[in-house]
Protein backbone atom coordinates (compact mmCIF):
# COMPACT_ATOMS: atom_id res chain seq x y z
CA UNK A 1 0.00 0.00 0.00
CA UNK A 2 2.97 2.20 0.63
CA UNK A 3 4.45 1.74 -3.01
CA UNK A 4 0.79 2.06 -4.68
CA UNK A 5 0.19 5.20 -2.32
CA UNK A 6 3.78 6.70 -3.50
CA UNK A 7 2.73 5.91 -7.40
CA UNK A 8 -0.05 7.79 -6.74
CA UNK A 9 1.32 10.61 -5.45
CA UNK A 10 4.15 10.39 -7.83
CA UNK A 11 1.38 10.37 -10.39
CA UNK A 12 -0.10 13.30 -9.11
CA UNK A 13 2.93 15.40 -8.89
CA UNK A 14 3.48 14.10 -12.64
CA UNK A 15 0.14 15.62 -13.41
CA UNK A 16 0.72 18.72 -11.75
CA UNK A 17 3.63 19.08 -13.41
CA UNK A 18 2.20 18.89 -16.89
CA UNK A 19 -0.77 21.23 -15.82
CA UNK A 20 2.20 24.08 -14.84
CA UNK A 21 4.31 22.97 -18.45
CA UNK A 22 0.84 23.54 -20.14
CA UNK A 23 0.47 26.52 -18.48
CA UNK A 24 3.69 27.79 -18.95
CA UNK A 25 3.25 26.65 -22.59
CA UNK A 26 -0.14 28.23 -23.08
CA UNK A 27 1.77 31.63 -21.46
CA UNK A 28 4.11 32.14 -23.38
CA UNK A 29 2.07 31.22 -26.44
CA UNK A 30 0.03 34.13 -25.39
CA UNK A 31 3.14 36.20 -25.22
CA UNK A 32 4.07 35.21 -28.49
CA UNK A 33 0.60 36.27 -29.47
CA UNK A 34 0.81 39.42 -27.54
CA UNK A 35 3.95 40.42 -29.07
CA UNK A 36 2.79 39.22 -32.57
CA UNK A 37 -0.38 41.68 -31.81
CA UNK A 38 1.37 44.54 -30.97
CA UNK A 39 4.17 44.09 -33.35
CA UNK A 40 1.31 44.48 -36.31
CA UNK A 41 0.02 47.41 -34.57
CA UNK A 42 3.57 48.85 -34.57
CA UNK A 43 3.90 48.30 -37.47
CA UNK A 44 0.22 49.45 -38.86
CA UNK A 45 0.77 52.83 -36.44
CA UNK A 46 4.62 52.71 -39.00
CA UNK A 47 2.61 52.93 -42.07
CA UNK A 48 -0.34 55.41 -40.93
CA UNK A 49 2.65 57.92 -39.20
CA UNK A 50 4.64 57.64 -43.02
CA UNK A 51 1.03 58.41 -44.46
CA UNK A 52 0.33 61.12 -42.55
CA UNK A 53 3.71 62.41 -42.93
CA UNK A 54 3.61 62.10 -46.98
CA UNK A 55 0.08 64.06 -46.72
CA UNK A 56 1.44 66.93 -44.44
CA UNK A 57 4.25 67.00 -47.17
CA UNK A 58 1.70 67.49 -49.87
CA UNK A 59 -0.21 70.00 -47.89
CA UNK A 60 2.52 72.16 -46.51
CA UNK A 61 4.07 72.47 -50.92
CA UNK A 62 0.26 73.73 -51.38
CA UNK A 63 0.40 76.18 -48.15
CA UNK A 64 3.96 76.95 -49.84
CA UNK A 65 2.65 77.59 -53.63
CA UNK A 66 -0.68 79.01 -52.73
CA UNK A 67 1.33 81.48 -50.46
CA UNK A 68 3.66 82.33 -53.48
CA UNK A 69 0.74 82.62 -55.60
CA UNK A 70 -1.10 85.22 -53.40
CA UNK A 71 2.10 87.39 -52.81
CA UNK A 72 2.73 87.26 -56.52
CA UNK A 73 -0.96 88.56 -57.06
CA UNK A 74 -0.55 91.14 -54.30
CA UNK A 75 2.32 92.42 -56.31
CA UNK A 76 0.34 92.18 -59.76
CA UNK A 77 -2.70 93.69 -58.59
CA UNK A 78 -0.21 96.56 -56.58
CA UNK A 79 1.17 96.79 -60.17
CA UNK A 80 -1.95 97.07 -62.30
CA UNK A 81 -3.56 99.59 -59.51
CA UNK A 82 -0.53 101.58 -60.60
CA UNK A 83 -0.72 101.12 -63.90
CA UNK A 84 -4.69 102.12 -64.12
CA UNK A 85 -4.04 105.22 -61.92
CA UNK A 86 -1.15 106.45 -64.45
CA UNK A 87 -3.42 105.61 -67.64
CA UNK A 88 -6.35 107.63 -65.77
CA UNK A 89 -4.36 110.92 -65.65
CA UNK A 90 -3.19 110.55 -68.56
CA UNK A 91 -6.65 110.18 -70.17
CA UNK A 92 -7.60 113.01 -67.87
CA UNK A 93 -4.65 114.87 -69.49
CA UNK A 94 -5.14 114.01 -73.23
CA UNK A 95 -8.88 116.00 -72.54
CA UNK A 96 -7.12 118.96 -71.01
CA UNK A 97 -3.82 119.55 -72.89
CA UNK A 98 -6.24 120.91 -75.92
CA UNK A 99 -7.19 123.06 -73.60
CA UNK A 100 -4.11 124.74 -72.46
CA UNK A 101 -2.66 124.68 -75.91
CA UNK A 102 -5.30 127.31 -76.39
CA UNK A 103 -4.82 128.91 -73.34
CA UNK A 104 -1.34 129.61 -74.76
CA UNK A 105 -2.44 130.67 -78.17
CA UNK A 106 -4.60 133.15 -76.50
CA UNK A 107 -1.39 134.55 -75.00
CA UNK A 108 0.17 135.42 -77.83
CA UNK A 109 -2.71 137.37 -78.84
CA UNK A 110 -3.20 139.45 -75.53
CA UNK A 111 -0.95 142.23 -77.37
CA UNK A 112 -2.87 142.34 -80.66
CA UNK A 113 -4.75 144.90 -81.84
CA UNK A 114 -8.01 143.12 -81.96
CA UNK A 115 -9.21 142.61 -78.42
CA UNK A 116 -12.63 141.27 -79.75
CA UNK A 117 -10.86 138.25 -81.18
CA UNK A 118 -8.86 137.59 -78.45
CA UNK A 119 -12.56 138.30 -75.92
CA UNK A 120 -13.85 135.46 -78.58
CA UNK A 121 -10.92 132.98 -78.01
CA UNK A 122 -11.31 133.05 -74.06
CA UNK A 123 -14.87 132.47 -74.65
CA UNK A 124 -14.18 129.63 -77.11
CA UNK A 125 -11.48 128.03 -74.45
CA UNK A 126 -13.93 128.20 -71.79
CA UNK A 127 -16.43 126.18 -73.76
CA UNK A 128 -13.46 123.98 -74.67
CA UNK A 129 -12.96 123.72 -70.81
CA UNK A 130 -16.78 122.82 -70.18
CA UNK A 131 -16.85 120.14 -72.90
CA UNK A 132 -13.82 118.38 -71.48
CA UNK A 133 -15.14 118.19 -67.76
CA UNK A 134 -18.47 116.55 -69.59
CA UNK A 135 -16.80 114.07 -71.10
CA UNK A 136 -15.27 113.23 -67.86
CA UNK A 137 -18.82 113.53 -66.56
CA UNK A 138 -17.74 116.39 -63.86
CA UNK A 139 -20.43 118.68 -63.40
CA UNK A 140 -21.05 122.12 -61.94
CA UNK A 141 -22.63 122.20 -58.59
CA UNK A 142 -26.14 124.23 -58.64
CA UNK A 143 -25.74 126.65 -56.71
CA UNK A 144 -27.78 129.94 -56.85
CA UNK A 145 -31.71 129.71 -55.68
CA UNK A 146 -30.81 126.15 -54.25
CA UNK A 147 -31.38 125.07 -50.33
CA UNK A 148 -27.83 125.51 -48.47
CA UNK A 149 -26.32 121.93 -48.60
CA UNK A 150 -23.20 121.68 -46.43
CA UNK A 151 -22.04 118.48 -48.17
CA UNK A 152 -21.88 120.60 -51.07
CA UNK A 153 -21.89 123.91 -50.41
CA UNK A 154 -19.10 125.84 -48.36
CA UNK A 155 -21.26 128.68 -46.65
CA UNK A 156 -18.39 131.73 -46.41
CA UNK A 157 -20.79 134.70 -46.04
CA UNK A 158 -24.09 134.69 -44.12
CA UNK A 159 -26.51 137.76 -45.19
CA UNK A 160 -30.50 138.51 -44.05
CA UNK A 161 -32.85 138.98 -46.26
CA UNK A 162 -36.61 138.89 -45.61
CA UNK A 163 -37.59 137.92 -49.06
CA UNK A 164 -35.45 134.80 -49.09
CA UNK A 165 -36.16 131.75 -47.55
CA UNK A 166 -33.81 130.69 -44.81
CA UNK A 167 -30.96 128.83 -45.53
CA UNK A 168 -31.16 129.52 -49.11
CA UNK A 169 -27.99 130.02 -51.42
CA UNK A 170 -28.24 133.62 -52.59
CA UNK A 171 -24.93 134.27 -55.10
CA UNK A 172 -22.16 131.41 -56.06
CA UNK A 173 -18.89 132.79 -54.95
CA UNK A 174 -16.42 130.36 -56.56
CA UNK A 175 -18.56 127.55 -58.26
CA UNK A 176 -17.85 124.08 -57.09
CA UNK A 177 -18.04 120.63 -59.30
CA UNK A 178 -19.24 116.90 -58.54
CA UNK A 179 -18.40 113.74 -60.56
CA UNK A 180 -21.51 110.90 -59.57
CA UNK A 181 -21.59 111.21 -56.10
CA UNK A 182 -18.27 112.54 -55.59
CA UNK A 183 -17.44 115.96 -54.38
CA UNK A 184 -14.60 117.20 -56.38
CA UNK A 185 -14.65 120.83 -55.03
CA UNK A 186 -17.56 122.15 -52.61
CA UNK A 187 -19.23 125.39 -54.15
CA UNK A 188 -18.22 128.64 -52.12
CA UNK A 189 -21.81 130.58 -51.31
CA UNK A 190 -23.46 133.34 -49.82
CA UNK A 191 -26.35 131.88 -47.90
CA UNK A 192 -29.78 133.43 -46.17
CA UNK A 193 -30.03 133.19 -42.71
Amino acid sequence: MNDMGNAEITEDIEIENEDKIELENDDEKESEDDLKEEQKELKKLSEELAKKAEEYDILYDKYLRINAEYDNFRKRTAKEKEGIYSDAVIDVLNIILPVLDNVERAAQFLESSEPEKVSEGIKMIYSQFLNSFAKLGVEEIKSAGEQFNPEIHNAVFHEEDENQPNNTVTEALQKGYIKGDKVIRPAMVKVVN
